[in-house]
């Protein structure tokens, strides 16, 4: 069993989901999960090894070439993803408390976000009862073309640790609704979600080999990766994987969609309200302690208004509480491992040594002596040039950037390798938008920051390919076949 915070218990993993069965690992190899918060093992679990990918793949292959739901109605699908989505909203409270004990994540914060998990299977039934599956179209001679958008076939998703769970909902839940057939490998320090959406789906009572889990490490992940009856990989996770992702997928030309790292710029026009701004800034600059692909780590501030701009934010971010997260008034918990922390610190210590301030935070907070805890940190003084100001850090480090007029204020939001997301402030949204549209990333918020499962989420340039959420996110698992009518 592990045991989760205040007393509450899971059952401890011990075999993997394949073809509808629960089966013994084919090795006695196994990962061992740690605590952010004590340092101590959480849980040990068997890691997949290539012969469990294989027959996780099989599976898959099986049921999608020869098994029903490929060819099921669209509107017996989204009946039975409906049912997924009941059976994960009665595990809410557990799936929070499985997030804030693996990651770190404050509790406040996980149970206000679980929620998404249900409403991306909720949602994808609703968009493929009435989905354009099949286009009548007609040609300049009078014939008919039927254009079909049918499933990639096997897909394999792979999550990372941040937020477990949700972002393989995604994957899962768009994939299944399209017609493909499943293979997920969640990151190995985040093995508890992926378990509970497997149970959820064979209480659903989804067909044999649809959806298959292989938890494994790196090797494993490559593997199944390179496997050559895996038609298409959905990956969230660091642009240095994604581009390895790529690389091996494009031997076999492999459909791809990447979710990859951002470097988001929250730009504060020379009109914005500080004070308004304020409370999007302080959850979505270092959500999740830092550890959120879209974070908000650049604000750019207008060179005349910057030092009232730090009167304001400098004490809000002194004043977050770090705490347990298991306690409902912890608004920062740790990090989630020990190589995050010293990748943060690393990151810290390039600032000052590249000339920036550390205006506040810096160091490992007094008081923490277990728990891979970091300061809130805050540097000012960056230059775009700076390494801390174009590399992600996913921590908690935000950069303050000064700029003269709304020219350089757009040269500066877009000189990073990077577009994922950011976040416009203006008392006229209009003005935001237009300067939202001068900003090249993938998904952008006019005073604050919305993150939506029912729309499209993705990058520009090294922050990935594809969209997840929305139409868009169910056309990544489609194949599009023509028609033509001749007689």
């Amino acid at each position: 069993m592990v045991r989760l915070q205040q007393g509450k218990v899971l059952k401890a993993p011990d075999q993997f989901f394949m073809n509808g069965d629960w089966v013994a690992p084919a090795t006695d190899r196994r990962i061992d999960v740690l605590s952010p918060v004590t340092e101590e093992r959480l849980l040990s679990y068997p890691e997949a090894a290539p012969a469990d990918i294989d027959r996780a793949v099989a599976a898959a292959r099986t049921a999608f070439d020869h098994g029903p739901w490929p060819r099921m109605p669209a509107r017996d699908r989204a009946a039975a993803l409906r049912r997924v989505a009941s059976l994960i909203t009665d595990r809410l409270e557990e799936i929070a408390w499985a997030w804030t004990t693996q990651v770190g994540a404050p509790i406040s914060l996980t149970r206000k976000l679980v929620p998404q998990n249900a409403t991306l299977f909720s949602h994808y039934a609703d968009l493929i009862e009435n989905f354009p599956f099949c286009d009548t179209r007609h040609r300049d001679d009078g014939g008919e073309v039927r254009v079909l958008r049918e499933p990639v076939g096997v897909c394999a998703a792979i999550s990372p640790w941040n937020a477990p769970m949700v972002l393989l909902s995604y994957k899962i839940a768009a994939g299944l609704a399209a017609g493909c057939t499943m293979v997920a490998k969640p990151s190995p320090e985040t093995p508890l979600e992926a378990y509970i959406l497997a149970e959820c789906i064979e209480a659903a009572g989804l067909p044999r080999g649809v959806f298959n889990l292989v938890p494994a490490g790196r090797a494993g992940g490559d593997h199944l990766v390179r496997h050559r009856d895996v038609e298409k990989v959905a990956f969230t996770g660091s642009t240095a994987v994604g581009k390895h992702i790529m690389r091996v997928c494009s031997d076999r030309l492999a459909r791809v969609s990447l979710e990859l790292g951002g470097k988001s710029a929250a730009v504060l026009l020379p009109d914005a309200d500080f004070a308004k701004a304020l409370p999007s800034l302080m959850v979505y600059s270092m959500p999740i302690t830092g550890q959120v692909c879209f974070s908000l780590t650049r604000l750019l501030v207008p060179e005349a208004r910057k030092a009232a701009f730090l009167d304001m934010f400098l004490p809000a971010v002194r004043a977050i509480k770090l705490g347990d997260p298991s306690d409902p008034a912890t608004q920062m918990g740790p990090l989630a491992m020990d190589r995050q922390r010293t990748r943060v610190e690393e990151y810290i210590a390039a600032g000052r040594a590249g000339g920036a301030m550390l205006a506040c935070g810096g160091g490992r907070p007094r008081g923490f002596d277990t728990g891979y805890y970091v300061e809130p940190t805050v540097f000012t003084d960056v230059t775009p040039d700076m390494k801390i100001a174009q590399e992600e850090i996913f921590g908690p480090v935000v950069s303050v950037i000064g700029y003269s007029d709304e020219d350089d204020a757009a040269r500066k939001a877009n000189a990073t390798p990077y577009g994922l997301n950011g976040a416009v402030y203006s008392a006229d949204p209009e003005r935001g938008f237009a300067f939202a549209r001068r900003m090249r990333t993938g998904g952008l918020t006019v005073n604050g920051l919305i993150v939506d499962p029912k729309h499209p989420f993705g990058g520009y340039r090294e922050s990935g390919m594809g969209r997840e959420g929305g139409p868009e996110g169910l056309e990544n698992y489609l194949e599009v076949k023509t028609v033509h009518m001749a007689g």
